[in-house]
């Protein structure tokens, strides 16, 4: 992204009072209300249809409002396009959860277009400048009223509570196809994307725009609200319709059908992207004053075998791709585990960012889970990816249809019944009071489950651990001296010659029965 990811954070923050654009086209307009263009009929089928149409001609990038003017938006100008949410779309009817609209700018340049739909039928919302504060003086008043300056929208809470002005909308759409909701924790933190282009390849990634929303009403509560939107790119065309509900955090059913214009080399379904810094795990000497810095610290797996693996995340040196292979994947997501404000130390309440969860809705067939971790040496900078690759290749002129279901949680919405993995840490190998032989990492891996505070007094859970090369030693278990029912953790040596990475993989077991998740791991010697 042009955009780093602690300048995006700060704009929408920035801005996340800002007021929105209108109310349904069957109410009297205000005088600086919203405006609607013509009646159009609507349907999902019909939406593919254009999909596919667009598809067979050549790309044209979405239209841009005056470059120039648009230039001179910056950080402090779009901070000052706040809106007017006594005009929000359903801020007084039709709807119970009002929408408010962002602004272009010199981070989200391109059009986006939006529409209401009623009774089968959209109309197209027109922009206009007066729906914006910041004074007739405001470099955005001299954009004209086509292209629309619309970049984005936001959800905000339900009407039926009195101070849904002042709260902080629940879901976002902004950039791209970038969006993200509040977990249960009442934080938002990484981002999903309708769709991932060749992260970590060789080649420039790729970022199809989401060019335009419909909007659907949620009459209630217990109701979706519906958005269908209309993705474009030089390397395919799509559609997409998320019916996204609010409860202990944000549910969203995801449609999504892809038609490609062209073969993509690495083509990432159901995309995850957020920020590792650092953790207990791996941290350099007085990098930065807090003990961790992340929006995520690990991968978890549900694979279509049934079992749950941790894979903590890494800051490597330089880009790397893992791939899990599976078949028809019970889930996957980003999850931030580590609650413990302490452990953080920071304002922006890194402890309760919300874990993001992909239920596969169907059999997605073969493919792999992939997780890009890309170098970082600033908490700024979103540089982990996790997605869903199918195992054939693409090809022009096919269409991919999928579902999911995104779960924006404290926690994974289907968690493994055993113990699972809390912290990996590493340091220096070795027995106290010895020297410390050279090359000689040694780990501690915590487990904490109910099943492992039934074990009988005095049985230790033992160790299974395998890697890709290398060798083990002082191979032990112990529970946590924490005077916490079943916290355990797992020490050992490991030995292993040359830089390259290591996949390693450890889970508890008592006789024959599995104690905990796998933790898997990609250990960088140094």
């Amino acid at each position: 992204m042009s955009l780093d990811r602690r300048t995006f954070l700060q704009l929408t923050a920035a801005i996340q009072t800002a007021a929105a654009l209108g109310v349904g086209p069957a109410q009297a307009q205000k005088a600086d209300g919203l405006a609607f263009g013509p009646a159009e009929p609507f349907s999902w089928e019909g939406l593919k249809r254009q999909a596919k149409e667009l598809a067979a001609k050549p790309y044209e990038s979405p239209p841009r409002p005056d470059p120039e003017i648009v230039r001179q938006i910056d950080y402090d100008a779009h901070g000052k396009l706040r809106f007017k949410l006594e005009n929000a779309l359903w801020g007084e009817g039709g709807s119970v959860y009002p929408l408010s609209f962002q602004h272009v700018g010199l981070y989200f340049q391109k059009t986006v277009r939006m529409h209401l739909i009623e009774k089968g039928a959209s109309r197209e919302i027109n922009y206009n400048p007066n729906l914006f504060m910041g004074g007739p003086d405001h470099v955005a008043r001299k954009l004209g009223p086509e292209p629309s300056a619309f970049a984005g929208f936001w959800v905000h809470e339900s009407r039926n509570d009195a101070g849904w002005k002042k709260a902080e909308p629940w879901a976002t759409f902004l950039g791209a196809s970038y969006f993200r909701a509040v977990g249960e924790l009442g934080q938002v933190g990484l981002s999903a994307r309708g769709l991932a282009l060749g992260p970590g390849t060789a080649s420039p990634e790729e970022f199809p725009d989401f060019i335009s929303f419909w909007f659907e009403p949620a009459p209630t509560e217990n109701d979706p609200v519906i958005v269908n939107a209309l993705m474009d790119s030089p390397s395919l065309t799509g559609t997409y319709r998320f019916a996204m509900r609010r409860g202990k955090g944000v549910v969203m059913d995801i449609d999504a059908s892809l038609n490609l214009r062209k073969p993509v080399e690495r083509m990432g379904m159901a995309p995850l992207t957020s920020m590792y810094w650092f953790s207990e795990t791996v941290k350099p000497t007085a990098i930065d004053w807090r003990p961790e810095i992340h929006d995520s610290d690990g991968l978890a797996v549900w694979n279509g075998k049934g079992e749950h693996f941790w894979r903590p995340l890494n800051n490597p040196s330089r880009i790397m791709v893992s791939s899990f292979v599976d078949q028809a994947p019970r889930g996957f997501g980003l999850c931030q585990r580590d609650r413990n404000f302490e452990n953080y130390q920071d304002g922006v309440k890194y402890q309760l960012r919300p874990t993001a969860w992909v239920e596969p809705l169907g059999d997605w067939g073969e493919g792999a889970i992939q997780l890009t971790e890309i170098p970082t040496d600033d908490e700024i900078h979103d540089n982990i990816v996790a997605m869903w690759v199918p195992k054939d290749p693409t090809a022009a002129g096919k269409t991919y249809d999928y579902r999911y279901r995104l779960h924006w949680l404290a926690d994974e919405p289907y968690p493994s019944p055993l113990a699972r993995c809390m912290a990996t840490r590493l340091g220096n190998g070795g027995q106290p009071g010895q020297p410390r032989p050279k090359g000689v990492r040694k780990f501690m891996v915590e487990f904490k489950g109910d099943v492992l505070s039934k074990l009988p007094f005095g049985t230790k859970p033992e160790a299974v651990l395998s890697a890709s090369r290398g060798q083990f030693s002082y191979v032990y278990t112990e529970a946590v001296p924490n005077e916490i029912p079943g916290h355990w953790r797992a020490q050992f040596d490991f030995t292993v010659e040359g830089k390259d990475p290591v996949e390693m993989r450890l889970y508890l077991k008592h006789g024959a029965e599995v104690l905990s998740e796998t933790w898997l791991y990609q250990y960088h010697p140094f």
